[in-house]
């Protein structure tokens, strides 16, 4: 393509070289066309010194050919023949005639003189003129093709460099494969640096989850194997289980249907990295019709402010289960209604909020422990705000817990928006 566009250049260089040759010397001609009519009409020539021998002629070096009232005279006999046809025309003219191998740039004027009309041709030899400006023309055309194949080149070999960053890559991608490498190190142009940077963000990632479902399994084995070996005994036993042994069973048995459900929670953490986004407004009432089901003696009031994005950078589920944990947990407290409120201002906030009868102050930083149950009165196992803390400290969020203006408690939840969307 750039041999097309050098060569097509090259064509047009040509051509525009001959016009503007050919402008220049046809505007000199009707220069000194003017002069000597002016000459003409003041005397200083006559019809007499219209010959090549005439020594005011020879000043010119040009070509002349006069016509008047039907008598012609001409510096050049031999190229007679040739241009008395181009002394017919009534307009000013340039044109460029050939003979042979010669060719002649000539400018007709047409006058009066005397009361008589005539015609004067004056010529100029354009063959030199155009071999000058062939030797030129090659000239450009071969320094503009070693400038091309320099350019090609110097292209190539920058090519070639800039890809080698890509080849390292593909290596080292090769050896992550294989297990040889756990992160990538390049020396690359600042264009692949967020590349290079999202993918060791995603190896991160990974490697954080791999660790969690370590961690998951080892605590699940420790957690249940020894609740595990004594209902196993209990059961092997020939003594009858009586309802005291019967009920220790089965809270051992709901410990550890409990401790199974956290870590399945834990483990569907997709975390900032993920690459997915949540529909705030579509999850949000999604999920308070499902809890205003779950709860029927309770009001659910949902607000989200216009300045919250339609989608946010949080995994779907990770969304639904930090608004899932906080109207539920605020279900089960309120009274009689239950408030969220989504807003938007330097980072994405939640707000859930009941109007039952609260948090004493001091058992406020006891909230979201593990395992932390403020009150055995109601259903549960005292992990759902452990798990929200969780969740949120994977998007290096925060969680508060104030007393609401309701009379209940207030769980704020803020995300950063560098992490959240």
């Amino acid at each position: 393509m750039a041999f097309v566009v050098v060569g097509l250049t090259w064509l047009m260089h040509g051509i525009l070289l001959q016009d503007l040759a050919r402008s220049f010397l046809g505007e000199r001609l009707r220069q000194e066309a003017e002069h000597t009519l002016l000459q003409f009409h003041q005397g200083h020539l006559s019809t007499q010194l219209w010959q090549a021998e005439s020594p005011a002629l020879q000043v010119f070096h040009h070509l002349y050919v006069l016509e008047l009232d039907g008598e012609i005279t001409t510096s050049h006999p031999r190229w007679l023949e040739t241009l008395v046809p181009y002394l017919e025309g009534e307009d000013e003219a340039l044109d460029v005639v050939s003979s042979g191998e010669r060719h002649l740039l000539v400018y007709r004027k047409r006058f009066e003189f005397d009361g008589r009309s005539g015609v004067l041709l004056i010529g100029e030899d354009f063959g030199q003129v155009e071999d000058g400006l062939d030797a030129l023309h090659w000239w450009v055309g071969g320094i503009a093709g070693l400038l091309l194949v320099l350019l090609i080149g110097l292209n190539m070999m920058a090519v070639n460099r800039a890809l080698r960053p890509l080849s390292r890559l593909r290596r080292q991608l090769d050896e992550l494969r294989s297990g040889t490498r756990e992160r990538l190190q390049l020396d690359t142009p600042s264009e692949l640096d967020a590349l290079v940077a999202q993918l060791n963000r995603l190896m991160d990632e990974h490697a954080r989850r791999l660790q969690r479902s370590r961690e998951s399994l080892a605590n699940l084995s420790h957690a249940l194997k020894t609740p595990l070996t004594a209902v196993i005994q209990v059961l092997r036993g020939s003594r009858p289980i009586d309802p005291e042994r019967r009920e220790k069973m089965r809270r051992r048995l709901e410990d550890m249907h409990a401790q199974l459900d956290t870590e399945l929670k834990r483990s569907r953490i997709a975390g900032p990295n993920a690459g997915q986004r949540a529909n705030v407004r579509h999850e949000a009432e999604q999920l308070v019709e499902m809890f205003s089901s779950l709860y029927p003696d309770r009001s659910f009031r949902l607000d989200i402010d216009a300045s919250v994005p339609v989608s946010v950078s949080v995994e779907r589920q990770d969304f639904a289960e930090m608004l899932g944990i906080l109207l539920d947990n605020a279900a089960k407290w309120a009274s009689r209604e239950v408030h969220c409120r989504v807003r938007q201002d330097t980072s994405l906030a939640l707000w859930v909020e009941d109007d039952g009868s609260g948090v004493a102050p001091g058992d406020m930083g006891r909230l979201g422990r593990r395992g932390t149950r403020l009150d055995e009165g109601k259903p549960g196992h005292g992990l759902g705000l452990a798990i929200l803390r969780q969740i949120v400290e994977r998007y290096a969020g925060q969680v508060r817990f104030e007393p609401s203006p309701e009379g209940g408690l207030r769980v704020e939840v803020w995300l950063p928006l560098s992490e959240a969307g």
